[in-house]
């Protein structure tokens, strides 16, 4: 029997406490939507030290999971920013103890530019130094009313909570 093959023991697998992040009164989960989609909005992750907030690709949507803002980047971009920070709050979080960025647009030749400003603007407004590492990524979009999508992660103290 190879390595492979052999079976793991149930005792021998180390599994980290993980919590799903909510803040429905900015956005809701999407297996909560009319038609519901299989993934969590954000998770929060207890490794020995520290705490990790992994908040998955979050758009310009309301609390019914709605698209809002169509057709203006600049908006969509805004509360895509302010979306996360709702989501980092609850968990006693800012924009602080987000160390990496990956944003999501539809059409980055047209749209780079003005992103850019509006998270240039954000960050600002934040009093971010540094700002968090990112990659910027064109992509087909899950919804085509949506033109960017952003990913965040963050790390925290343990103890620190919402």
């Amino acid at each position: 029997m190879t390595v492979k093959d052999q079976p793991i023991e149930k005792d021998a697998l180390v599994r980290f406490e993980k919590r799903q992040v909510k803040e429905p009164r900015v956005l809701n989960e999407a297996y909560d939507y009319e038609k519901p989609v299989a993934f969590t909005r954000a998770l929060r992750v207890e490794l020995p030290g520290y705490s990790l907030i992994l908040i998955s690709g979050t758009a310009s949507v309301n609390e019914a999971g709605e698209s809002i803002h169509v057709g203006d980047l600049e908006a969509q971009s805004w509360r895509t920013f302010r979306n996360i920070e709702a989501l980092l709050a609850a968990e006693g979080a800012d924009w602080h103890d987000v160390v990496r960025t990956t944003c999501y647009l539809r059409d980055m030749s047209r749209d780079y530019d003005a992103f850019n400003e509006v998270r240039m603007a954000f960050y600002k407004e934040k009093e971010l130094d540094p700002f968090p590492a990112s990659t910027g990524i064109q992509v087909t979009l899950c919804r085509e009313d949506l033109l960017v999508e952003i990913e965040a992660m963050a790390i925290v103290p343990p103890d620190r909570k919402a």
